[in-house]
Formats: structure tokens, C-alpha cells, sequence
């Protein structure tokens, strides 16, 4: 066996792994309220994309979350009621972590990325484009 088939062989599982690990935490984000869900099943669709057409297909025609990600994989379409549970999200991760004993360095550091991620979000489209 070529060694370069070994490591496509190899590439191929961990992006598996990978992706079937993004699956398990997008899941428990449906149920934690502060834990995001579609950021964790975008990262899994890339990884099956890269190692498995079933799985792919799998999650792109699941029938809670398929059309949302076939939204983002066609325009890098963010729902607004996304938007807005990322934004309460954080907002109430950011109080939590105002009222702990972090240093103000990792408080000012959450902050910003907070802010970043809140201008993507905020600059992706709401609804796909009318044909």
C-alpha cells in the first residue's frame, strides 16, 4: 500500500471523527442555551465534505437542520432568529463572566471577540436571494 493512501485513509477518519464530534457538541448546544448549535454543524458539514458523501448528505438533508445548512453553504445565509440566540447567547455569557473573578485582561479579551463575531454575524445575509 502507497503511503499516500494511508494518509488520505487516515485524513479521512479523523475528519470523520472530527465531524461526528461537532454533530455531538451542535446537539448539546440545542439543549444548552448558551452553547451555539450551527456553528458546530457548519464545521461538520466542512469536515464530511472533506471525508464522507453519506454523512454529508446525511446532514445536509436532515429535517431540522438541512435547509439552514444548505442556506449557508449556498449564500452564507445566517438566519435572523440565529442571530439573535448568538446574540442573547453571549450577552448572557458576558454577564456571567462579569460577575466572576476573571482577570479585567480576559474580560476586555471576550469583549472583543464577542463584538467580532457579532459584526460577522450581523454582516452575513437574513434570507437567501430571490431567483
Amino acid at each position: 500500500m502507497k503511503i499516500q493512501n494511508v494518509f488520505i485513509y487516515y485524513k479521512n477518519i479523523g475528519f470523520k471523527l472530527l465531524g461526528l464530534l461537532c454533530v455531538l457538541l451542535g446537539i448539546i448546544g440545542v439543549v444548552l442555551p448558551v452553547m451555539p448549535t450551527t456553528p458546530f454543524l457548519i464545521l461538520a458539514l466542512a469536515c464530511f465534505a472533506r471525508s464522507s458523501s453519506a454523512l454529508e448528505s446525511w446532514l445536509l438533508n436532515h429535517p431540522r437542520f438541512g435547509t439552514t445548512l444548505q442556506h449557508w453553504r449556498a449564500h452564507q445565509v445566517v438566519p435572523v432568529k440565529a442571530k439573535y440566540a448568538a446574540s442573547i447567547g453571549m450577552l448572557i455569557g458576558f454577564i456571567f463572566l462579569l460577575y466572576s473573578s476573571s482577570p479585567s485582561w480576559v474580560i476586555v479579551l471576550a469583549a472583543v471577540v464577542e463584538v467580532l463575531v457579532l459584526t460577522y454575524l450581523i454582516s452575513k445575509p437574513s434570507t437567501p436571494p430571490k431567483n
